[in-house]
């Protein structure tokens, strides 16, 4: 079958908002992804579905197909997101909307399954990261706009690849080399020379977005679009295949892909070839995120400006200390930018931060900042902070634990409204 080609929008949550205009005007695609969840943006979707069951997910994705979707839709690219976070089926009715509006017929599908909220008192939010097969059967059953949940980054890719290519559960062979692909596109920029330690072998002031040409063997060849900026050489896209793998076996929902395998060469001018890459069965588990709010975090930076930094430091820290008392985490942190014959007040400047937690807000809301500001006239020299004291803000806490395939329902809600459950590697 033809090479499918996959390109990547999207990094995180807040990513360069143009890259999917630029991404489907630059030079041919069949699929277009966009990766927009993390740890700490499922936590924030979360807080947003306190005050709006309505909410939970990424707002940007739907600004850009406000602009791109007639654009997608013109080319024949398929899009596959994330972005529906905590309410998958939410966006994709914000979608058929948004199309109905701008009279563009697109079929939009939805993969749901992956929340597991209830189970978990407490949390915020626990979602379990699936992988790519429900993707692929909204895709097979001819939707044009496919968005998801918490599935795992790669399996933005994976799903796509089985469903152009036909490939079954058990191929995981080819199934390890489109997560290796996936893997390399889900931070977007990075695999084109952002974040990269050897920056100056290129031009990264705008790094283009990468892609992925996928082949039936599951190799691919990592590039970008022509004339974009940035570059792709087996540097790059080695220092993102290592980024957050913890070993030779990279585990995930649909199969296991085995990272000492993976041979790279360099095909010409920014393409790298992916191939070798071997796949072992999947762990009989899958992952939860789980997010929980942690309690109360309040912060107050002090600017310790000329001599004795060390005793100006130790008088703050002796003067806080009664209102610190009953705080559960109390940290001071020393940091030392400043030098001697500084031309500027700001560089002869040191800062303490001092961060403070607990459960209880009123412990390290407004108690702490009233004992702060108190010091302003009565303690060293040159007293000041970085930004008044405030009140304390909530903080969260993110945990992972594991439950069975058969513990998720895992499900393809096509365009049409039908539903298909996805079997697990078990089933």
């Amino acid at each position: 079958m033809s090479v499918l080609r996959v390109g990547n929008a999207s990094g995180f949550y807040g990513d360069r908002f143009d890259a999917m205009r630029e991404m489907l005007t630059d030079g041919p695609l069949d699929v277009l992804t966009g990766d927009y969840l993390a740890e700490l943006t499922m936590l924030i979707l979360g807080r947003d579905r306190l005050k709006d069951p309505g909410a939970g997910y990424a707002r940007t994705f739907l600004r850009q197909l406000e602009e791109c979707l007639g654009l997608a839709h013109d080319r024949g690219v398929r899009i596959v997101g994330n972005a529906g976070g905590l309410n998958p089926a939410g966006l994709a009715d914000a979608v058929r909307a948004l199309a109905d509006r701008l009279g563009i017929p697109v079929r939009v599908a939805h993969v749901e399954g992956d929340d597991l909220t209830a189970a978990h008192p407490g949390a915020l939010a626990a979602h379990a990261y699936l992988g790519g097969f429900g993707i692929a059967e909204c895709l097979r059953a001819g939707a044009d706009v496919v968005v998801t949940g918490r599935v795992t980054d790669a399996a933005l890719v994976t799903g796509p690849a089985a469903a152009h290519f036909g490939w079954a559960p058990a191929e995981y062979d080819r199934l390890a080399g489109a997560v290796v692909a996936g893997h390399l596109l889900e931070c977007g920029a990075q695999t084109t020379g952002g974040n990269y330690a050897f920056f100056q072998d290129g031009d990264v002031r705008r790094p283009g977005f990468p892609l992925a040409e996928i082949h039936a063997d599951g190799s691919a060849v990592i590039t970008k679009h022509d004339g974009t900026g940035g570059f792709v050489d087996t540097g790059t896209v080695t220092a993102q295949l290592l980024y957050e793998t913890g070993g030779a076996r990279y585990a995930g929902p649909d199969v296991t892909a085995r990272l000492d395998t993976v041979r790279l060469t360099q095909d010409g001018p920014d393409r790298v070839r992916v191939e070798g890459v071997r796949g072992e069965a999947p762990p009989p588990t899958l992952k939860v995120g789980r997010n929980r709010l942690g309690g109360f975090r309040n912060e107050v930076a002090f600017v310790l400006t000329g001599l004795d930094i060390e005793v100006k430091a130790a008088l703050v820290r002796a003067q806080l200390e009664p209102a610190l008392g009953k705080a559960a985490d109390v940290r001071w942190e020393l940091v030392r930018t400043d030098r001697p014959d500084a031309p500027t007040q700001e560089t002869a400047g040191a800062l303490l931060r001092l961060v403070v937690r607990d459960a209880d807000q009123q412990v390290v809301g407004r108690a702490l900042s009233g004992a702060a500001v108190e010091l302003a006239l009565a303690s060293y020299p040159g007293f000041h902070v970085l930004a008044p004291p405030g009140k304390a803000a909530p903080y969260g806490v993110f945990e992972d634990v594991y439950v069975p395939h058969g513990a998720v329902d895992h499900v393809a809600v096509l365009h049409d409204g039908n539903r298909i459950t996805v079997p697990g590697p078990q089933d």
